[in-house]
């Protein structure tokens, strides 16, 4: 293990005695103990100086005042030398928000009153220090050009910026074509630097974010660049590179993937047990091995779950009634304790290695989920989710995801209690004067890899995000935002979906057109979609039996932590009620699905689903009847689930996932169309015992996936590093006028794709990994084989997704047939099969 992963998991700047002793290693333990939450809350309270703690990214309440006047005492009370630095209280930040009045900050906007004399404490964050980054995301594709962006947030701000950095970029070199391996051929002769000036999205005293964005020509072989920051920009880490790289794929190419999801830890988890982001490690090694071009984020790439427990909403998530809960203020003394909250969280959380070392190096694409706001968000009941609390920390939670994970810049205000009626032309909350006091806001951007949502969601007063990309030649990217829209009964707007199927058929349309024809689209939704079904259990959890338990649970604490801190419902339920498999999302669900097949029978094109939320490993897939005799390659209702979660968190108990693998029924989507888990893993990784001699669809570990495409130029010659080797392996699908006999029961074998898969598979191994010719991906998930071992060493269990070649008619489009939903029935199986025909035939009306 080199220095660098010897240093892995820092714990940010905390100390072995700093750890809470009631934090539990424990896979039973959804939520924090009460002990844990107490000892959390006495030390978030000021504590006596003491030189044996140190400063905890804790937030503090907000000091209002009334007065600009009082503002240049107070900030120089609370400023903080460097000698002064170990007697500060542990839980007190360097820096406290300030809180104005509308009146003071409308004087201050009318040029009644100066901003420098108001805010001029004696000394002012650096302004030339990096707080966090770089950031490397990927964004899209024109022409040949592959175009992306840098973040860098650096300390200090205001509404004016006093310089401007730049980014520098050089091609470094072309891949080996003889390695193999991604090694470079040292520096490319043309070496000529570009330079890329900084966009400042958002900045105000504590923080200035600034974008830099890339623009690349594409190469006839894959490509290794470098970037650096202006030399005056300094990094609080001594380990930090100066100069990062990365890869850009070959322009006759597909991109190397990278999927991962649940990347942070639940609140009262015993990090030091679980080695921390141990894994990170191995995706450093594997991107040093063959570098990964593109790294999917699903969703909770961040945990801000901490906000109700050790941050600002402690005192509100403390209130026993849920009733007091839900009418509970959030005014601007609050949002700014949360707004702070959230932003340290996430420069805390990205520059935490060996994530943060991923973060420079891996162009990003992300799509966020509960977590990245709050656990649960938008899966409670409707007038709890539109208490003022709740839409308050929604809007706080997009502004940092716009501007960490996508790079844009966030809107103006977000949402308080303290009224902002909406001006002429805006949508959702109206600009607050006191959130732009000392603020700059870049204006909004429109770029053409987003398909945003046409209307506001229900809870984050924002639009949704969604994104359609091109992965590289020969697959496409479709990622939707399952959060925004999201409630208990729907997951997207009909018209959103309207708007992202008319985009998807355009694309698609065009690259036919083109005579380039996209062979995948990857589709990322977040939250598995075909997976076990848990009624029963959502079933006991909302029983009206629960009522008196509850009752108890708000008298006297009955039940503890088996009930939230916010709706007063069961913990779990909300888990439940996200899924898609959930009863209140079936049709939607099924709709989806059904348009998906539509999709892939009109463009030929294989569909493949990513997903992740369950902190565990799993592989689904949708396929058709196996009465029908359609061979994979020619079967247009295959859809492949993979389902990657933890990469950070950890799993379930292995009872969990033993009881989800008796679960694992063939269901019926509709009279053709079947799906179930497939029986994938042949063996625990190493030599651990993870799971029951039964369970062979479902892996309690942590993990990541990796996807790459068997190209159709391997075995001529490699523009993506993989040499002139060729594979020694069976090919991985059908020649034409040859078809694979698949077992009649889905959860075994349905084509060669799927033979031995496993870890005997050659998607698992890295030596054969993509190196087939035909066209079809290599799925491979990562599994970890032991928590305890900081290096993060995984094993490997592969299958491969065959290209579509679909040339029938296309699926008649599916109308609701008369009847209740919710009814389920059995297609004469013998009891191993559930029928979801009652419920499929509904599309929503924008997707029809």
């Amino acid at each position: 293990m080199d220095s660098h992963e010897a240093q892995g998991y820092a714990h940010g700047d905390q100390h072995a005695q700093d750890r809470n002793p009631h934090a539990s290693s424990s896979q039973w333990r959804h939520q924090e103990s009460r002990a844990f939450a107490k000892y959390e809350a006495e030390r978030a309270q000021p504590q006596p100086p003491s030189r044996h703690h140190h400063h905890h990214s804790i937030a503090r309440e907000a000091d209002a005042r009334g007065n600009v006047s009082d503002l240049a005492d107070f900030l120089n009370k609370s400023r903080i030398s460097p000698e002064e630095a170990d007697t500060r209280p542990p839980t007190e930040p360097k820096f406290k928000p300030v809180v104005l009045g509308a009146t003071e900050a409308r004087e201050v906007l009318n040029g009644e009153k100066s901003m420098a004399d108001a805010l001029a404490p004696e000394s002012v964050p650096n302004d030339k220090e990096v707080a966090v980054g770089p950031l490397l995301n990927y964004r899209r594709m024109e022409g040949n050009q592959w175009v992306g962006s840098v973040l860098v947030v650096t300390r200090g701000g205001g509404r004016e910026q006093s310089h401007r950095p730049s980014l520098f970029l050089r091609k470094a070199a072309m891949v080996s074509m003889s390695n193999g391996n991604g090694a470079a051929n040292g520096h490319s002769s043309e070496s000529r630097v570009s330079e890329s000036q900084g966009i400042c999205l958002y900045s105000d005293w504590r923080n200035t974010f600034w974008r830099f964005d890339l623009h690349l020509e594409m190469e006839p072989y894959e490509t290794k660049w470098e970037y650096w920051l202006s030399d005056y920009l300094v990094f609080a880490s001594n380990t930090k590179p100066k100069v990062n790289a990365f890869f850009v794929p070959a322009i006759t190419e597909s991109m190397r993937i990278m999927f991962h999801s649940c990347n942070g830890f639940s609140v009262g988890t015993d990090e030091e047990d679980w080695s921390g982001p141990c894994l990170w490690n191995d995706v450093m090694r594997r991107h040093q091995e063959a570098p990964f071009h593109v790294m999917i984020g699903g969703g909770d790439q961040i945990y801000n779950d901490g906000v109700r427990v050790s941050g600002p909403l402690r005192t509100w998530t403390s209130i026993s009634s849920p009733k007091k809960r839900r009418n509970f203020p959030f005014p601007e003394s609050l949002r700014a304790e949360c707004d702070d909250y959230y932003l340290n969280n996430y420069i805390r959380w990205y520059g935490t290695e060996p994530f943060a070392a991923a973060n420079g190096q891996i162009p990003q694409l992300n799509i966020w989920d509960d977590h990245d706001i709050i656990d649960g968000f938008g899966s409670y009941v409707d007038d709890f989710m539109r208490c003022d609390v709740f839409r308050g920390i929604g809007g706080i939670a997009h502004k940092y995801y716009m501007l960490f994970q996508h790079h844009l810049p966030p809107p103006a205000s977000t949402y308080t209690s303290d009224a902002i009626p909406e001006a002429k032309g805006e949508t959702g909350q109206g600009t607050d004067p006191n959130q732009m006091i000392a603020a700059y806001v870049h204006p909004a951007m429109t770029e053409p890899n987003y398909v945003v949502g046409p209307s506001p969601g229900p809870y984050v007063a924002e639009h949704s995000h969604n994104m359609f990309t091109k992965l590289g030649a020969r697959i496409a990217f479709l990622g939707l935002d399952a959060r925004t829209e999201r409630t208990r009964h729907q997951v997207n707007y009909p018209e959103t979906y309207e708007a992202i199927f008319s985009r998807l058929r355009q694309e698609l349309s065009h690259a036919i057109q083109i005579e380039k024809p996209y062979k995948h689209l990857i589709l990322l939704l977040g939250i598995p979609i075909a997976y076990p079904r848990l009624t029963w259990l959502e079933n006991i959890f909302a029983s009206p039996l629960m009522g008196p338990v509850k009752l108890l649970n708000r008298r006297v604490g009955f039940g503890g932590s088996f009930f939230n801190s916010f709706d007063g419902s069961v913990d779990l339920l909300d888990d439940l009620d996200d899924h898609y498999t959930a009863r209140t999302h079936k049709r939607e669900r099924n709709g989806l699905i059904l348009k998906l097949q539509q999709i892939a029978a009109e463009f030929s094109v294989r569909v493949t689903i990513l997903g992740g939320d369950v902190h565990l490993a799993a592989l689904g897939r949708f396929y058709s009847n196996p009465k029908l005799n359609i061979p994979l390659e020619e079967d247009y209702r295959y859809i492949v689930n993979v389902i990657s979660s933890a990469i950070v968190n950890k799993p379930p108990p292995a009872a969990v996932a033993n009881l989800l693998a008796r679960r694992n029924r063939i269901h019926h989507l509709d009279h053709d169309t079947d799906e179930t888990l497939l029986k994938i893993f042949d063996k625990d990784p190493g030599d651990s015992t993870k799971t029951a001699k039964h369970n062979q669809v479902t892996m309690p570990s942590r993990n990541f996936a990796v996807i790459t495409e068997n190209s159709p130029n391997n075995g001529t010659r490699s523009q993506n590093g993989n040499g002139f080797h060729t594979s020694s392996s069976p090919p991985s699908q059908s020649t034409p006028g040859e078809t694979f006999p698949g077992h009649k029961d889905g959860r075994y074998a349905l084509g060669k794709g799927e033979v031995n898969a496993g870890t005997k598979h050659k998607a698992a191994d890295p030596t054969e990994h993509g190196t087939g010719s035909d066209g079809s991906l290599d799925v491979c998930i990562r599994i970890e084989i032991d928590q305890h071992n900081p290096e993060g060493r995984t094993e490997g269990y592969g299958l491969t997704i065959p290209t579509l070649s679909y040339k029938g008619p296309r699926p008649p489009t599916i109308a609701p047939p008369p009847g209740s939903a919710g009814s389920s029935g059995s297609r004469g199986t013998g009891g191993t099969g559930e029928s979801d025909v009652p419920d499929v035939p509904e599309i929503p009306a924008g997707m029809r």
